[in-house]
């Protein structure tokens, strides 16, 4: 692959109920393909998401739209566009954010939960003074260091926020 302008492409998921907002850095070229969040196969996002929030495993879109907002969780991304190879995180130049300050205007965001130290850096470089962030480990199939077990633990803390 080699570096490219990549624009985000679809909405934040989000309702008057929402209480988390969980933010990754860019939607991965099979996520922009599928247009919805963490889309690539390997991606372990939803199996622990699903296992955390103790809700059945969501197979499409639109389930996985559906269990988000049944549990009080926002979706986006920190940028709306930047310059990237592939899904390459370490690779983003010229990055532009989404308006994350008018989504917690809209919502009774409680906390906001980071997927990685890329979008943990952007999250605070762009909105220093907003909700601070607690960084959870990427679920990316790039970031295999992490176990599926230590995974649940982590994000489990989105269980605590929620109830």
């Amino acid at each position: 692959m080699s570096v490219e302008r990549v624009e985000h492409g679809f909405a934040p998921v989000f309702d008057e109920n929402s209480r988390v907002l969980i933010l990754g850095t860019m939607p991965s070229p099979k996520s922009r393909e599928a247009g919805f969040y963490y889309m690539h196969p390997q991606n372990r996002f939803w199996r622990t998401l699903s296992a955390v929030l103790e809700e059945p495993f969501p197979l499409t879109a639109d389930e996985r739209r559906q269990l988000c907002l049944r549990c009080g969780v926002s979706l986006w991304d920190v940028l709306a566009s930047c310059d990237i190879d592939g899904a390459s995180d370490s690779s983003i130049r010229n990055a532009v954010p989404n308006d994350i300050r008018g989504l917690l205007a809209e919502c009774p965001i409680k906390a906001v939960f980071t997927t990685g130290k890329k979008a943990h850096e952007l999250y605070r470089r762009f909105f220093p003074d907003l909700i601070a962030d607690v960084c959870l480990p990427s679920t990316s199939p790039a970031n295999r260091a992490v176990s599926d077990d230590d995974l649940l633990k982590e994000y489990s803390v989105i269980k605590e926020v929620i109830k």
